[in-house]
Parts: structure tokens; C-alpha cells; sequence
């Protein structure tokens, strides 16, 4: 039986870790600053992004892969053999679903998977790394693909977003939005429905407040946490996803790990967004 290759975009906001214990491919997305078109996580990193919000007052656009630089990352392992499963962003959210069919289109038929996440981040990050421990024992190109199909309205994604400018620069609310919002210290809760952010609520006052909203979130569901992996997503806010780790390890007994929000959706969202991503089992 063919070895099984797994492939995912920048988007998945994997840990550096995991990528490298489990060889799993990754092909970025593009932050675009004027005419310069970077490389998400290659060429530019979040704390660099930031940097360049800060100093020039405008967000960068995001584009997504090509179907060349498709082909070019799955060539090398059809010829080797390989059959290759690859998980996209929403492709609500972007073309990169779209481009990634259309390389796939290029190779020998039922060689490459290619499954829409319909969702974002760590969302994505949970159904790879299923992906992965579903290839290790040994599942076939076809069934991991029925797995992670059937998984993809069970994932549940939510994100506590620290300030509305990002969102606010990007287009996503209005200039009154964004003004009343920082007067009352709002805090948009975002929750990933049918591949699309949709605001989930708004909580007034600290951001303590927003996550521990989240936080009871997620234990409301507690009896229904798949325990094998809980992700905790953030971009500069460590301190908050350690704690919320800790937490969730002591009231779930899931494997709760952390990991830092790439380029693209800090683009979205801004520094010190946090997430927290689960799968429901019934």
C-alpha cells in the first residue's frame, strides 16, 4: 500500500513540532504589503506583520496559493509513490480549496485527497493531526478522507478577539463599530460556523472576561470533548493560553496543547486573539 503524505496550508496554524515529527507538508498562503508578496511563516512572521501594521497604519491583503505552487509540492511525492491527502482553509474564506482541486486535477485520478476544512486555524490543525494518526495505523487514502469528512461539522472553533481595529481596517465592521466598541471595551467573540466567521457574541469589559466566557463555552460541552487533542490558538498571549490550558487539562483530562496563530489570521484578528478548538464525539 502506498505511503500517505499529509498535507495542509499555513493556515493550519500547526506547532513547528508536530510538522517536523510527522513530516507533514505545508504550502503558504500569501501576505501582501503593496507589491510584495511574502511567504506566510517562510518569509514573514506574525511579530513582523505586526510591526509593519503598526508603522504604516494599513492591514496587508492575503492571497492564496497558486495551483503551480500546488503542483509543485505534490509532484515530488506522486512520483515517489506516494497518494497525498491535503486539508484546506474554508474555501468560504478563500480560493485556496479552489486552486488546490485544479492541481490535484493535474495528477493520476484517486493519487490526492483533497478535503475543504470548511474552517480556519486550529480548526484545521485538528482534523491534520487526525489525519496523521489515522495514516499511522495504517488507513487508507479513501478512509481517512470519509473520517475527516464526517468530522468536519463536529469541530468546534471559537476565538476571543482583543481589539476591533484589525477587523475594523480589514473592512469586517464600520469605523462607528470600532469606535463604541473601544469606548465600551467590547470583545468579539468569533465562532467559525459553516466555514464562516460569525460573530458568536460580545462581551463588555475586561478581556479576563471574554475568556473565561469562552472557557465555560467549551466545559458546557465537557461530557462531549473528544479528549484525544484540545488545541488552545493565540498570537502574543501566552500568559492567556497557558492559563487556559491548565485549566481545561484539570476540568476535561483532554491532552490540551498550544499553539501560535500564523500571518494570515493574525491579519484577521490582531494580536493577543485566543482560541480554543475542539472536536464533539456523541
Amino acid at each position: 500500500m502506498p505511503r500517505i503524505k499529509i498535507f495542509a496550508d499555513s493556515t493550519s496554524d500547526l506547532a513547528p513540532e508536530w510538522i517536523q515529527q510527522y513530516e507533514i507538508g505545508i504550502i503558504p498562503l500569501y501576505v501582501v504589503f503593496g507589491g510584495e508578496s511574502l511567504k506566510d511563516g517562510q518569509e514573514i512572521k506574525p511579530e513582523q506583520l505586526y510591526e509593519r501594521v503598526s508603522r504604516h497604519g494599513s492591514l496587508p491583503k492575503t492571497a492564496a496559493p497558486s495551483p503551480a505552487d500546488f503542483m509543485t509540492a505534490f509532484q515530488p511525492y506522486i512520483e515517489q509513490g506516494d497518494d497525498i491527502f491535503y486539508i484546506s482553509l474554508s474555501s468560504e474564506l478563500s480560493s485556496t480549496y479552489q486552486n488546490a482541486l485544479l492541481a490535484s486535477s493535474e495528477f493520476p485520478e484517486g493519487r490526492i485527497s483533497v478535503v475543504d476544512s470548511k474552517n480556519l486555524s486550529s480548526g484545521i490543525g485538528l482534523m491534520v493531526m487526525k489525519a496523521v494518526y489515522a495514516a499511522e495505523q495504517g488507513k487508507t487514502l479513501a478512509e481517512i478522507t470519509q473520517q475527516i469528512e464526517a468530522m468536519k461539522p463536529t469541530v468546534r472553533t471559537e476565538f476571543v478577539i482583543d481589539t476591533l481595529e484589525y477587523l475594523y481596517k480589514g473592512g469586517r465592521c464600520s469605523g462607528m463599530q470600532n469606535l463604541i466598541g473601544s469606548l465600551l471595551k467590547i470583545r468579539p467573540v468569533i465562532r467559525v460556523t459553516d466555514g464562516k466567521m460569525s460573530p458568536a457574541y460580545k462581551v463588555r469589559g475586561k478581556r479576563e472576561k471574554a475568556l473565561e466566557q469562552m472557557l465555560q463555552n467549551t466545559l458546557s460541552n465537557k461530557e462531549q470533548i473528544d479528549r484525544d487533542l484540545v488545541i488552545v490558538v493565540h498570537t502574543m498571549a501566552e500568559e492567556d493560553a497557558l492559563n487556559l490550558k491548565k485549566t481545561l487539562q484539570e476540568q476535561t483530562g483532554a491532552r490540551v496543547e498550544l499553539t501560535t496563530a500564523g500571518c494570515v489570521v493574525c491579519s484577521h484578528c490582531g494580536p493577543k486573539t485566543t482560541g480554543i478548538i475542539y472536536n464533539t464525539i456523541h
